[in-house]
């Protein structure tokens, strides 16, 4: 991964890529690791991922993202980790241990983000049991909380053969089997149309993954931008329009995917995807719009710096206050 931000113009589209001043590939340590429980699973979750260079420190001070308890460093990719989750690997242990101890105390997880945008790792043919088995051991010598799969080979998902589905179920299953439901976080960043019924994905894309290893995932962050929907709460919330028809939270829910596992994600800037921002004070709207129905998943955003401690606070709003 060289970009800094998912930049899909939509799901049949190629992916747009952005540059990036400065990328760190650190490849992943094979050294054992004892097994121990990192995290317990935030319920509601509010993500965070940083990809963007910020500082030689990686991460900021954790008051200026204060309101969220999960941060997702990206991308852990097949080349290895590069951007700021090769930056963290790469500092000094005692730097390492001493962020973590600092996020921790203050109720935040920190988690890897597995691939991204320019990844493919169905149609480059990777393996999914090694592939995961590599994950995992990130996750353990770098004594993560755990890791978010944003899975985007959109050539695998269209194809509609089945393949992509496949991949991801399996590289999910084995990842579990090091990472352990319970002491670790495991989460996924589908694009919302896949998660509806969709011709386009005639294999079933998310719901057929959802189906064969949903009980594994804790929560979806779930990416409503970069398809030309989900600008106001009616398309966000209770039906999104063509070409993805089905794919707005409760629409999602209503496909058989457990509500409250569902985080609304958005954009932290209008930088930071090619469509689908949402002021975060209108974001907090619809997210009180939501909760008064039920639903209490959480909320994602990618990025920071441009989402920080100030944007969640009004993505909150009144719903968790």
């Amino acid at each position: 991964m060289f970009s800094f931000s998912r930049m899909i113009t939509s799901v049949s589209a190629a992916l747009a890529l952005a540059s990036v001043s400065s990328v760190l590939a650190v490849p992943v340590a094979k050294q054992a690791a004892p097994l121990v429980s990192r995290a317990t699973v935030p319920s509601p979750a509010f993500v965070i991922y940083t990809d963007r260079f910020v500082s030689a420190d990686v991460l900021p001070p954790v008051d200026q993202i204060a309101g969220f308890n999960v941060v997702a460093l990206s991308f852990l990719t097949l080349q290895g980790a590069l951007d700021q989750a090769g930056a963290f690997a790469a500092l000094a242990p005692d730097v390492r241990a001493a962020k973590k101890a600092e996020y921790n105390n203050a109720g935040v997880n920190i988690i890897v983000s597995a691939f991204g945008e320019t990844d493919k790792p169905t149609s480059q043919g990777a393996d999914p049991v090694g592939t995961a088995n590599t994950f995992a051991q990130f996750v353990l010598t770098n004594q993560l909380d755990g890791i978010d799969v944003d899975y985007e080979d959109l050539d695998a998902m269209n194809r509609g053969d089945g393949a992509a589905e496949q991949w991801v179920s399996t590289f999910t299953s084995t990842l579990r089997q090091t990472l352990p439901q319970g002491q670790f976080i495991l989460s996924h960043a589908p694009l919302a149309p896949w998660l509806s019924p969709n011709a386009q994905f005639a294999a079933g894309a998310y719901l057929t993954i959802n189906k064969n290893v949903g009980a594994l995932i804790d929560f979806y962050n779930i990416q409503f931008y970069n398809q030309g929907l989900y600008t106001d709460c009616a398309g966000l919330i209770d039906a999104a329009g063509a070409p993805f028809a089905g794919s707005a939270l409760f629409e999602i829910a209503n496909n058989g995917v457990p509500l409250n596992k569902l985080v609304i994600g958005k954009p932290g800037g209008v930088t930071d995807a090619t469509n689908g921002f949402m002021d975060p004070a209108t974001l907090g709207q619809c997210v009180a719009q939501a909760a008064a129905r039920g639903w209490n998943g959480g909320v994602m955003a990618f990025q920071f710096p441009n989402a920080n401690a100030d944007w969640i606070r009004a993505a909150k709003g009144a719903a968790f206050a």
